[in-house]
């Protein structure tokens, strides 16, 4: 079954999860340069967008290149929902909506906002119900598998949700009280799958691009949404593309290179933001995340945690590719690269 926004020629799309706070355009459009079939804005408000609310507005931005995207919002209140999605169709016209039955931050949950509404699967339909009155564009949900385990069952949800008119949905299979503890039930994605008739897309726990190849044979979902595996990695997705179509895995960059793709994600941000030094200071998770499992990266990432510029963060860089560390770091990754070979040899 096709999905409901464009994917190209992509048998299993790739789509960037909705994040708050790292789901920004910068990224979202550094993610589709790797591979990234479909990207999602970090999730929003319903009552932000609807009363025009400046911070929830700017996260609406998007550009011709971040296309298919689909915005997500979240809210208890249909009429709300209804309004905002209407709004965000009308004004900014994305592929889809996507409504957040799966956030477990406290902070929106006592709302009864995102997977805090899988206490109640009457609000989720009338909820749903209310998005698709308010937009002709396609509707989609992402969820979690319950709220607690007492009330797990993705299964009974994904139907209700269906029932209701979404045309796909993504499945963190972990409940609510889990947050992102313990595990991902993949089998969870696998019963979905089979009991639904629209696409579901799985999420959870994606770490490595051969995650991504092994929750598809696992599960047959029609497509993965790769979250925290893409932090410092947006390489992931053109790996995990290599792997899905049956191609070799292209190599993880060097260290020389994988700072030349953090420093293009820095300029990114630079020209997004109006504060560049609050942009600075925003960037430093990522600088953390870039520079993960690099020889000496804890003393690397207290430099970096420390800059308020981004002509700073080109500076560290420059003084660790010159130093011992970074020649330890390319003896590693070429000892990696030959241990991955000769696996793969075994395996064939």
């Amino acid at each position: 079954m096709r999905f409901p926004y464009p994917t190209g020629s992509s048998a299993v799309p790739l789509f960037l999860a909705p994040m708050a706070g790292v789901s920004e355009s910068p990224f979202r459009r550094l993610c589709r340069v790797w591979g990234a079939d479909v990207v999602v804005t970090e999730f929003l408000s319903a009552e932000g967008i609807r009363r025009e609310n400046e911070a929830t507005i700017s996260k609406l931005r998007f550009g011709p290149e971040e296309h298919p995207i689909g915005v997500q919002i979240f809210g208890a209140d249909p009429v709300a929902m209804r309004e905002a999605a209407s709004a965000v169709t009308e004004v900014f016209q994305p592929d889809y909506i996507d409504i957040n039955f799966g956030c477990p931050v406290k902070k929106v949950v006592r709302r009864n906002g995102g997977s805090g509404c899988l206490k109640d699967l009457d609000l989720v339909q009338e909820i749903i119900r209310a998005v698709v009155q308010g937009t002709h564009l396609p509707v989609t949900c992402k969820i979690r598998s319950g709220w607690s385990e007492e009330m797990r069952d993705p299964v009974a949800i994904g139907l209700r949700c269906q029932d209701a008119g979404v045309k796909a949905i993504a499945l963190h299979p972990r409940t609510r009280t889990q947050m992102y503890t313990g595990h991902a039930h993949w089998e969870e994605i696998a019963a979905l799958k089979a009991a639904l008739e629209i696409p579901v897309i799985g999420n959870g726990d994606i770490k490595t691009a051969a995650d991504a190849l092994r929750m598809r044979e696992q599960t047959g979902c029609d497509g993965v949404m790769i979250a925290r595996g893409s932090f410092g990695q947006p390489w992931i997705f053109r790996q995990a593309r290599a792997l899905l179509d049956g191609q070799p895995m292209p190599a993880t960059p060097s260290t020389a290179e994988r700072f030349a793709i953090a420093l293009d994600h820095a300029r990114m941000v630079q020209a997004y933001e109006a504060d560049p030094i609050g942009a600075a200071i925003e960037f430093r998770k990522h600088l953390g995340w870039y520079v993960k499992g690099l020889p000496n990266s804890a003393d690397l990432r207290k430099q970096l945690h420390a800059v308020n510029s981004f002509d700073e963060v080109e500076g560290i860089f420059a003084r660790y590719l010159e130093s011992d560390w970074a020649h330890e770091a390319a003896h590693d990754a070429t000892h990696d690269s030959a241990e991955s070979a000769s696996e793969e040899s075994h395996a064939a």
